[in-house]
C-alpha cells in the first residue's frame, strides 16, 4: 500500500486567511483599530485647531464633539466603523450577528446626538440639538436616551468581540495566538471596567465636583483605545503567527 501524507497540522488561523484578499481584510482590522485609538485624539487637537477651544477646555464626553466644529469627523468614522462591522466575518454565525448588532449600535450613536446642555464650553458651535428632529417625532429627552443606549450596547459589543470572539481558535494555538488572545483580555477587561465605571458615576456622582475633571470623557477615550488595540492585534499589527 502507498504510504499516506501526513496530516497537515491545525492551525489557529482566522477562516479569512486563506482568502486571496487576506491583506486587504487584515488591512481594515487595522484601519478600524487605528481609528479607534485616533479619535479621541482627532476630536480635541482638531477642535482646538479649526475653532477657539483651547485647551484643557474638553467636552465632558467624546459624544459631545458632536456640538462642536468636529461633529462631521465624529459621524463620519463611526459610519465608516459602522460599515465595516456589518461586513464583519469571524468564525460562525454568532461573529456576523455580533458585528450587525454594532453596525445598528455605532449609527444609534451617530445619529442620535448626545444632549447638549448648559454650560456651554468655548468649544461648543450653535446646539443644533434642538432642531434636529423635527415634527415633533422625537423629544430631545428621547433622542438623548436612544444615544446612551446606543453607546452603552456599543461598548458591551465591543467587549463581548475581546473577551470571547477574539480569543476563539481552530486546532492548537500557537504561541503568537496565546500572546494576542493576551492583549485580547487585557482590553476586554479594560472597556468592561469603564462601562462599570461609567454606570456608577452616573447613577452616583454625576452631579458633583468629580465633573469638573471630565470623566467620561477619559473613560471613553480609554475604552475607544483598548477598542483600538484590540483591532490592530486582530489584524496581526503585532504578534502575528508566521508561516
Amino acid at each position: 500500500m502507498p504510504l499516506s501524507s501526513p496530516t497537515p497540522a491545525m492551525t489557529t488561523q482566522d477562516p479569512t486567511d486563506t482568502n486571496p484578499s487576506l491583506i486587504s481584510y487584515l488591512t481594515l482590522r487595522k484601519t478600524i483599530g487605528l481609528l479607534g485609538l485616533l479619535l479621541p485624539v482627532l476630536l480635541v487637537v482638531g477642535s482646538m485647531v479649526f475653532s477657539t477651544c483651547k485647551w484643557p477646555d474638553l467636552q465632558s464626553s467624546i459624544s459631545g464633539y458632536y456640538h462642536t466644529i468636529m461633529r462631521d469627523l465624529l459621524v463620519g468614522i463611526l459610519c465608516i466603523v459602522a460599515f465595516f462591522l456589518f461586513a464583519y466575518k469571524g468564525y460562525s454565525q454568532v461573529d456576523a450577528l455580533a458585528g450587525k448588532a454594532a453596525c445598528v449600535f455605532a449609527l444609534g450613536v451617530a445619529f442620535f446626538p448626545t444632549r447638549l446642555d448648559e454650560p456651554f464650553t468655548t468649544c461648543t458651535i450653535k446646539p443644533v440639538f434642538a432642531t434636529y428632529w423635527v415634527s415633533g417625532l422625537l423629544t430631545v429627552d428621547a433622542v438623548s436616551k436612544i444615544h446612551y443606549l446606543s453607546a452603552a450596547l456599543l461598548f458591551a459589543t465591543f467587549t463581548f468581540f475581546s473577551l470571547v470572539l477574539f480569543t476563539k481558535s481552530q486546532g492548537e494555538q500557537t504561541r503568537q495566538k496565546r500572546k494576542r488572545n493576551l492583549i485580547y483580555r487585557v482590553c476586554g477587561v479594560i472597556m468592561a471596567l469603564c462601562i462599570g465605571l461609567l454606570g456608577f458615576y452616573f447613577a452616583f456622582l454625576e452631579h458633583t465636583r468629580l465633573s469638573t475633571y471630565k470623566p467620561v470623557f477619559w473613560l471613553e477615550a480609554l475604552a475607544l483605545w483598548a477598542f483600538g488595540v484590540s483591532w490592530l492585534t486582530k489584524g496581526e499589527f503585532i504578534f502575528k503567527d508566521k508561516g
